[in-house]
């Protein structure tokens, strides 16, 4: 059956792929976003297609519409962009989730809010099952991001509670992929900028910090899932890949596939950065068989060309 859509975020990275997989999957979809950090190069290919609409606006200011399902993803999701404007950063999530709880509660719709691996801080317990309460620090530069989207997890679970809202929550862990920026800051985007440039590689520490990378394909097809099951089950879920490596070799890898001449080179490491950070998808594979099943070099080697490409654009 044809639903009616909303996906706040959706001319952001991930944003982008999901809209394009919802209309795949023959639904009306109306992408919210402010284009702080989202652009509509993202979503150009989907301008064309009757059941998709545009919509410039700011998910902490009201809205209204008729939807079965919103997806909530707004909010600057990398360093550089979060912590630019740590107070509109926390606005974000939270003001931002109540606004669209609202809307869920006038339309009946079932909301899905895309938390992330940050409420885990830097885990004392690894890998992180959903069950782990986190060790985040409170009045980091991180805790802007970290805290914003503790509390939206929070006031989901409040109006599921007091409501009877149909709340689903996932906690995404590092994805890559196209239409990431060039200028994002996200690890994976800035070694392969780096790379295609022959620039040096910059790692911050000694790199033996390590981190599981999924494609944004398998997360966009989780995320799907996670909002088609039961009722009952709310979350959080943990959608990420369990492969896990140092960022150093994750930076040797991407010299290796772009062939380049670029030398690697440390820096401090910034405060409060996680030492180690891998999903526990024990219940990820219970709940919606979650099976992340493209690997590593097939989706560096998808992104590497992404790049290629728009670094050429850009000159």
């Amino acid at each position: 059956m044809k639903k009616n859509v909303l996906v706040t975020g959706g001319a952001g990275f991930i944003g982008s792929h999901l809209c394009e997989y919802l209309i795949n999957n023959g639904d009306n979809v109306v992408c919210l976003d402010n284009l702080y950090t989202g652009s509509t190069k993202k979503i150009r290919n989907l301008f064309h297609n009757s059941n998709f609409r545009f919509v410039e606006a700011d998910v902490m200011d009201k809205f209204e519409g008729k939807f079965d399902e919103i997806y909530n993803l707004a909010c600057p999701a990398s360093p550089i962009h979060y912590q630019y404007d740590p107070v509109k950063t926390f606005k974000t999530s939270v003001l931002g989730a109540i606004n669209m709880l609202e809307l869920a509660k006038t339309c009946d719709a079932k909301i899905l809010q895309a938390s992330t691996s940050e409420v885990y801080g830097d885990p004392m317990v690894h890998p992180q099952p959903e069950t782990y309460w986190g060790n985040v620090n409170t009045i980091g530069k991180r805790s802007c991001y970290d805290e914003g989207k503790r509390a939206s997890e929070t006031i989901f679970m409040d109006y599921r509670a007091q409501y009877l809202l149909r709340v689903k929550i996932i906690r995404i862990f590092n994805t890559y992929g196209p239409n990431m920026s060039v200028h994002d800051g996200r690890v994976v985007s800035n070694f392969i900028v780096q790379a295609l440039k022959n620039k040096d590689i910059t790692i911050y520490g000694d790199g033996s910090q390590t981190r599981s990378f999924q494609y944004v394909d398998n997360l966009v097809r989780g995320i799907a899932d996670m909002m088609n099951t039961e009722d009952s089950f709310a979350g959080p879920l943990n959608l990420g890949s369990e492969f896990e490596f140092t960022i150093l070799e994750l930076a040797q890898k991407i010299i290796k596939l772009t062939r380049s001449k670029s030398k690697i080179i440390f820096t401090d490491l910034p405060s409060d950065d996680p030492k180690q950070r891998r999903p526990d998808l024990t219940l990820a594979r219970k709940i919606i068989n979650y099976n992340p099943d493209i690997d590593v070099e097939t989706g560096l080697f998808k992104t590497i060309e992404y790049f290629r490409e728009a670094i050429k654009i850009m000159g």
